[in-house]
């Protein structure tokens, strides 16, 4: 009687042992591919038998995505996206491994017409390539604010182009910002020959009308990582600013506003006047 008790004992300690070891729920990594293994495509959509500049991408591969389309960029397995110029368009796919490397691999896409509507405005920022842009010291002032709705450049509180450098340093006289279609870059050229870069992009459908309906501003423009020369709204603590209303933009000439969080008809704005190198 007692083994039997004694074999019970220890058959109960080892259920309790096993039960208390820890189990472990792992997923195991897949195995890394090379760029040469992607399946991956980009294919424009045929419109009356012609490529047209909306390109379906699409990602077969065991790989994170990310699509470098040249004016933007999209981290979806499978997108569709507008192209802004016709010919050949070098798209740039990375792939994250399930270990952490990173695979890339170039795709040219022909675009035979821009049947889809493309903003006049990439052509104005970019001239198609790269355009850059400095302060416009022809005009009466080339910084500061006037009222939202109101005014359309500098008419309160104004500085001129050799004042700028009392606000952001480096970003007055002989400071330049350079657009770039490729990848939607801006690049800020400092006096001092610092260089900073991020990204920009248009939204075309943020028209501010007046109350007469006319057209106060024609979009906004939003840049990422990075701002357009003095940059800052000042009752804010000098707190950067990413989104500015579209004013003017042609060939020429540019002009931006920001208006202060609340402001309504002739509240306080903030205007940036620059023109075309």
């Amino acid at each position: 009687m007692r083994k039997i008790i004694t074999y019970a004992s220890l058959c109960f300690l080892s259920l309790l042992v096993f039960a208390c070891e820890p189990m472990e729920d792992r997923m195991e990594l897949g195995n890394a591919i090379t760029a040469d293994q992607l399946e991956i495509t980009a294919v424009p959509i045929i419109v009356n038998g012609k490529k047209s500049n909306k390109v379906i991408l699409d990602n077969k591969s065991p790989v994170l995505s990310s699509w470098d389309f040249g004016v933007g960029s999209t981290q979806k397995k499978t997108d569709t996206v507008l192209l802004v110029t016709t010919g050949t368009n070098e798209i740039l796919f990375t792939g994250l491994n399930p270990e952490g490397t990173k695979i890339t691999k170039k795709i040219d896409v022909t675009v035979d017409e821009l049947t889809f509507p493309v903003p006049l405005e990439w052509g104005y920022l970019t001239d198609g390539s790269e355009r850059t842009w400095k302060w416009d010291e022809t005009a009466p002032a080339v910084w500061g604010n006037g009222g939202y709705l109101g005014n359309s450049a500098p008419a309160w509180w104004t500085l001129k182009e050799a004042d700028i450098n009392g606000q952001v340093a480096g970003e007055g006289v002989g400071a330049k910002m350079t657009f770039s279609l490729r990848g939607a870059k801006l690049t800020k050229l400092k006096s001092t020959g610092a260089k900073e870069q991020g990204e920009f992009s248009f939204d075309m459908t943020k028209i501010v009308k007046l109350d007469d309906g006319t057209t106060w501003a024609k979009g906004k423009l939003t840049t990422r990582g990075i701002t357009v020369l003095c940059g800052i709204s000042p009752n804010e603590g000098n707190a950067p600013v990413y989104q500015y209303d579209i004013i003017i933009l042609n060939n020429e000439k540019m002009i931006l506003s920001y208006a202060e969080p609340g402001a309504g008809p002739w509240g306080t704005a903030w205007f940036w006047v620059f023109r075309a190198e």
